[in-house]
């Protein structure tokens, strides 16, 4: 079969209106904002309005990530597609993709293959402009503070303790320490400062949280953007910020509303980073997915230990979510790789390399019964270069927990190649159901950390520097204690050393420091070396993008 890029395949699908689309998921017309033929936002008030019951909600994770890739979010399309066509009614929620990593070197989040959502050129570029909004926003607080300062500074702030900065959507490593104020008194503070790209921004985190727009202006204005001289919090609220910050946030509120490349109902809306904040789309397009199909299939950042930690003892928690069921995504490339095999060599058989890295699946799987109790099943996302003898030592291996494995080919052959998933997990959605977070939140700050540290990662220790541990002290006395840790940590290991690959054991896990996330609603816990703001590969992805004359975009994937 010729091959065609991801591009090629999305551009010569015959996308249907999407009010045809709405008419699916039982929106009305009424209830559109329209952005062009094939894009919408959907209406807030519909979630009061509609009278429907809640679906099941099923969550798509996956196996820790490798170079050699996993596709959760090819999976996740093609799961919902599969749904539709064994004839259950499904809505897909999925993030929206970042400029940084479309440019740079991960690409984008439409999915792959015949299992995208569409227009995949808008949704990774500038969609309906959801990402400008919260730069602008997040930038405008920034603004204000250092106006603030600027004016007399009534509030007292110590220009050495601000912890907001500014925000751009795209990689650019330049910016991550700067000295700005530069030019004479008239021209501001000189302090030192820096920029995070705008999906680690906290403002990103309080609209994915936020469950109205009242909601969202009281999360702004809890925000903390730094520290008086007496070390008492400054807040949005404290500079009459959240207001303006609202009304350039509410149209982004609204979720966006597109369509699978089979004309699935299909919300993709907010994208906060998975290894920095919580890593899940908007709440209030889970709800709208909920309210409009009989199962909602969404999913979260990463793999299970990062994103679906953080979607079950955060967002979970927050919104009074029980997840039907999970799929944990998987390939026996990327188990060949965690069991030692270079990437030029995954095509080869290898199965004493592949029973080496089946214990990082097994410890997904495990977490996800055993820590959290939900039913899930085991996706095993398909290349041709798998053999019969690999796919039955994965299955076995997965039988011995209780867990079935589904040979998914929705890559290549889209809703078709997602059926034999789809039958499985409208089984488990009727399993008995012992959901439960991985921590109680009235507990110390430090107790939590090692919960997640402990019982998700399997750490055998937790160490917690001085500026952590008196971080938590500060933290707890200043009435946040209660708040659930967000961990800040690499994606490419349980630990925080990117290089232990696998299911690692004894290790230690250091955290290095602890920030406030007031307004979004928990504590950051860093550890490793996490960067709010990336920075450009050697050949970035950009390189490859072009536009004829026609308009007609090519080298996106």
């Amino acid at each position: 079969m010729e091959y065609r890029s991801d591009i090629e395949i999305a551009q010569s699908c015959r996308m249907k209106p999407i009010e045809e689309i709405a008419a699916k998921a039982h929106i009305s017309e009424s209830e559109l904002e329209q952005y062009g033929r094939w894009k919408a936002k959907v209406d807030l008030s519909l979630l009061k309005k509609s009278g429907r019951p809640d679906g099941k909600l099923i969550l798509v994770t996956a196996i820790t990530p490798t170079p050699a890739g996993e596709g959760k979010t090819t999976t996740t399309i093609g799961l919902a597609d599969g749904l539709r066509r064994i004839g259950k009614e499904a809505v897909v929620a999925l993030r929206e993709p970042s400029l940084g990593p479309v440019f740079g070197v991960k690409g984008g989040a439409a999915g792959g293959g015949y299992a995208q959502v569409v227009p995949m050129e808008d949704i990774n570029l500038h969609f309906t402009g959801d990402f400008h909004a919260i730069g602008a926003a997040n930038n405008l607080l920034a603004a204000m503070l250092d106006n603030h300062i600027q004016q007399g500074n009534a509030l007292d702030i110590d220009v050495r303790r601000i912890t907001w900065k500014r925000c751009v959507d795209m990689n650019d490593r330049q910016l991550r320490f700067i000295v700005d104020g530069l030019g004479g008194k008239a021209n501001g503070t000189p302090r030192e400062d820096g920029f995070d790209i705008t999906v680690a921004s906290e403002v990103m985190a309080v609209l994915c949280l936020a469950s109205d727009i009242t909601d969202l202006k009281e999360r702004l204005g809890r925000i903390i953007v730094g520290y008086d001289r007496s070390g008492k919090p400054v807040t949005c609220a404290q500079l009459k910020a959240q207001g303006a910050m609202a009304a350039l946030l509410k149209d982004a509120l609204k979720p966006n509303l597109v369509q699978t490349l089979e004309g699935t109902p299909a919300f993709v809306h907010g994208g906060p980073f998975a290894n920095i904040a919580h890593g899940c789309n908007s709440l209030v397009a889970t709800r709208m997915a909920l309210k409009m199909g009989d199962y909602a299939v969404t999913e979260a950042g990463f793999a299970a230990d990062l994103g679906a930690e953080k979607f079950f003892d955060i967002k979970c928690r927050m919104a009074g979510l029980t997840p039907s069921a999970v799929v944990i995504v998987a390939t026996v490339r990327a188990l060949k790789y965690h069991g030692g095999v270079p990437k030029a060599e995954l095509n080869a058989e290898n199965l004493e390399a592949l029973e080496r890295g089946l214990p990082n699946l097994l410890r997904h799987v495990d977490n996800v019964k055993n820590v959290f109790g939900l039913p899930c099943v085991v996706a095993i996302n398909a290349f041709p270069t798998d053999t019969e003898a690999e796919l039955a030592l994965v299955e076995k291996k997965c039988r011995e927990l209780g867990v079935n494995v589904a040979l998914s080919r929705v890559w290549a052959e889209g809703g078709k190649g997602g059926e034999a998933l789809a039958k499985e997990v409208v089984r488990l959605c009727e399993e008995p159901n012992r959901f439960a977070p991985c921590y109680e939140l009235k507990t110390p700050v430090a107790d939590k950390i090692a919960a997640i540290a402990g019982r998700v990662y399997r750490a055998k220790q937790v160490r917690l520097s001085p500026a952590a541990k008196k971080r938590a002290a500060e933290i707890e006395a200043m009435g946040f204690g209660d708040l659930p840790i967000c961990m800040a940590k690499t994606q490419y290991s349980f630990s925080d050393n990117p290089k232990l690959l696998g299911a690692p054991e004894d290790f230690t896990i250091q955290v290095s420091d602890l920030k406030i996330c007031a307004g979004a609603g928990f504590i950051v816990a860093y550890t490793g070396d996490i960067m709010t703001m990336p920075g450009l590969p050697k050949v970035p992805a950009a390189e490859k993008i072009d536009v004829d004359e026609e308009g007609r975009i090519t080298g996106l994937f």
